[in-house]
């Protein structure tokens, strides 16, 4: 059991350095050093366009204003329910042909200058202009360099190709639309941010705590060894009994080497069987994390089935106490996997994160301080690298990318808690990725387990303040 665990915690190591982000709607930064002129200086704000379909509500899309025009309302009891038109042409470059007095105007992209459409649309009387994207993801439409003075008093929203081309089916069988534009605000600090932090927090100090106290275990065991066996028979059996993945200088290099590749291979081949696999190896994790963290509590009350063991083919000697509780976790991590799209789920993936964490955490050490700073400066390097110089060679951010789960449907990658949040207009979740918990873990452990052997307390010691350096600089990360 303790060789699978060494196996699975190397395996997980590499798939905690993934990516986790949370997008309302997805937009194209390509925009963000246009210049900002009079008149094209707005911020960039999402929208959401609610849709009536002959006087019943209907679907709701989300779009982004652009630098120019009048803002849109903030607060939904002030945005108005207005008629909307097709344009005809429907590039809308030129004064509609269809009567659109006080209607909101959907219109094609291309053909000309986006403020040339938002001007001939407030020339021709709408109260609005709705630009569709020829792409699924959203456009910042800003001014030209050249357009010195922009002047127009109507708002502008882009909105993705899908969502046009719903309007436009609804639209084409004889159907009356209404739509409402209103873009929310959203709290200073959501609820479900704190519930996080607490969570991330809390795992790691859970962690640091067990490791030091089976590093403390097995120190007992090994003196108790000294006494009653010889040397010799102490190296072949106690090498065997370790369970502990020490990492080295040259295996935390590597180790972040090997992750590069396997980001490169989630950014070519992520599709919706990959993220079914990547569901399937945390399940695998989830079920011996939640197993290990479980015998350990219940073997304070079941100490003889804790201590019983029986051989089992290929995982060795099992507690009998491990085998009671191997179905539960199984059936668990079966009935997470099932029904993980529910609105709900995310109980289960959290449960089942943080057990695996805290037992990663328990498995796999940092040694000293010396192997603890290449690894996390190698994992921010990893993070600069991928995030934004990957941007001149692959076109694009290839960490965000893969963080979005492109071409994996509605899925995404597991590896990550998250908790929706609960005061926020615009819905979603708040999200932590393993790694953002895991890397700084081990040095916090370490930390830890270096002030036990130096027999520190705890204001003299290292732990207390890696402990609040860290929770200070989530603080500071959940709001950047």
């Amino acid at each position: 059991m303790e060789t699978l665990w060494q196996v699975l915690a190397l395996l997980l190591l590499l798939l905690l350095l993934l990516p986790a982000v949370s997008f309302a709607g997805d937009i194209s930064q390509e925009d963000d050093r246009a210049p900002k002129i009079p008149g094209c200086s707005n911020y960039f704000l999402l929208v959401k366009v609610q849709t009536w379909v002959n006087g019943k509500e209907d679907r709701e899309f989300v779009g982004v204003t652009a630098r120019f025009g009048k803002m849109v309302e903030s607060k939904e009891k002030h945005a108005n329910q207005t008629r909307l038109s097709l344009a005809n042409p429907s590039d809308g470059c030129t004064k509609s042909k269809n009567k659109i007095a006080g209607d909101v105007l959907l219109v094609h992209r291309g053909g000309c200058k986006f403020t040339t459409k938002a001007k001939v649309a407030e020339v021709s009387g709408a109260s609005a202009i709705l630009i569709v994207n020829d792409k699924r993801e959203l456009y910042k439409m800003v001014c030209d360099n050249n357009e010195t003075d922009v002047d127009i008093d109507i708002p502008a929203v882009m909105l993705s190709q899908d969502a046009g081309a719903s309007l436009e089916d609804t639209l084409s069988h004889n159907a009356s639309v209404a739509v409402q534009l209103y873009s929310p605000d959203r709290p200073l600090v959501d609820a479900a941010e704190v519930f996080l932090w607490l969570m991330a927090v809390g795992t790691i100090l859970c962690a640091s705590y067990w490791s030091q106290w089976s590093a403390g275990e097995a120190s007992i065991e090994h003196d108790k060894l000294l006494k009653d066996v010889s040397d010799d028979a102490l190296d072949t059996e106690s090498a065997g009994v370790s369970g502990i993945v020490d990492i080295n200088i040259t295996s935390a290099i590597l180790f972040v080497v090997i992750a590069s590749g396997f980001l490169i291979l989630l950014y070519k081949f992520m599709s919706y069987w990959f993220v079914e696999l990547l569901v399937v190896l945390f399940c695998i994790g989830g079920v011996e994390g939640l197993q290990t963290c479980l015998v350990a509590l219940l073997s304070r009350w079941f100490k003889h089935a804790g201590e019983s063991f029986i051989k089992v083919p290929f995982f060795g000697a099992v507690s009998y106490l491990a085998l009671a509780i191997f179905p539960f976790c199984t059936a668990f991590a079966v009935l997470w996997s099932v029904y993980r799209h529910l609105h709900f789920a995310w109980i289960g993936q959290d449960i089942l994160g943080i057990a695996l964490m805290i037992t990663v955490l328990q498995i796999v050490r940092v040694p000293n301080l010396k192997v603890g700073t290449v690894l996390l400066s190698c994992a921010f390097l990893y993070d600069i690298f991928w995030v934004f110089v990957s941007t001149s060679l692959f076109h694009e951010s290839v960490m965000i990318v893969v963080a979005r789960g492109d071409g994996s449907g509605d899925d995404g990658v597991p590896m990550l808690l998250k908790i929706p949040r609960m005061f926020d207009p615009w819905g979603g979740y708040s999200v932590v990725g393993f790694g953002d918990i895991l890397l700084p873990g081990l040095l916090v452990a370490f930390s830890l387990r270096y002030d036990r052997a130096a027999k520190k307390n705890l204001r003299a010691g290292y732990f207390l303040w890696a402990m609040l350096a860290y929770g200070f600089g989530k603080l500071i990360g959940e709001q950047v």
